[in-house]
């Protein structure tokens, strides 16, 4: 079972009567999508359908159906001046009072949902490479980190998907189309060689790679002369990663302006 799938067991054992509150459908500006789905509890509440006004009116009325299933099961928001929101647009709420069924089929579902979830793969765990682990744990993907050194995976929890490759290259092979690839390892050869094998795909959302301009300008010589590619391939590299003008470049700094362009390019 997912991790986010245990959480909301958890949670379903300890705060009953349990009801869901699901987006229907959201028309113009919105603060979460159509499926987004909070549950709520008689104190407590698990989850966000986009906060302020619109979620303490639909807690309100969750909790009314909570004590009488006979309430209306839907509500109609506007997101203007009635609630005192400024978004603009109108979302439209279901409510299910949960059964047990109801719960496992709700977890059944967040777990398919997050067998879709993209794939990111991190060569590399150094410093850089444990604050990117640490930014993408709470996010919506699937993290693969990949080293050819054993101690520098040694911190990471077991759960962690963390592989000792001795050729981190067929890694690459393996992704599912769609992926991002982030190369940040402590040699600059297997850097500018692990760059080569994913610019040979054409199916990656994302291709990263740690270092100044310099650096790129110096693959990009390499990549053409020595490594037979393509230079249009280069037009695909995001080198530096999190932006060439970062002035602190603290390793969690780094780690979160990453995170956020590769979620731009996979979600």
């Amino acid at each position: 079972m997912s991790e986010a799938a245990e959480r909301i067991r958890r949670f379903a054992a300890g705060h009953a009567p349990l009801v869901k509150i699901e987006v229907a459908s959201a028309r113009g500006s919105t603060p979460r999508e159509a499926g987004a789905w909070m549950l709520v509890g008689p104190d407590k509440a698990f989850g966000t359908i986009g906060g302020g006004q619109l979620e303490f009116l639909a807690i309100e009325h969750a909790r009314r159906i909570a004590g009488d299933p006979s309430s209306d099961p839907s509500m109609s928001v506007p997101l203007g001046p009635e609630i005192g929101q400024c978004c603009g647009g109108r979302v439209d709420l279901d409510f299910c009072l949960m059964s047990e069924a109801e719960i496992e089929a709700l977890i059944r579902r967040v777990e398919d949902y997050d067998r879709a979830n993209p794939h990111v793969y991190l060569f590399g765990a150094g410093h850089v490479g444990h604050a990117l682990a640490d930014a993408f744990r709470a996010l919506p993907v699937h993290l693969t980190i990949v080293e050819t050194r054993a101690e520098a995976l040694a911190d990471f929890d077991a759960d962690t998907d963390a592989r000792l490759a001795a050729m981190p290259e067929a890694v690459i092979d393996e992704a599912p189309p769609g992926s991002a690839l982030i190369v940040l390892t402590h040699d600059h050869a297997l850097d500018f060689l692990l760059v080569r094998a994913a610019l040979s795909r054409n199916d990656l959302a994302y291709i990263g790679m740690i270092g100044s301009k310099t650096k790129r300008a110096t693959f990009e010589r390499w990549y053409v002369r020595e490594g037979g590619g393509d230079p249009a391939n280069c037009a695909r590299l995001v080198s530096p990663i999190g932006g060439g003008d970062l002035r602190d470049k603290r390793p969690a700094v780094i780690a979160a302006l990453v995170a956020a362009e590769v979620l731009r390019a996979v979600l």
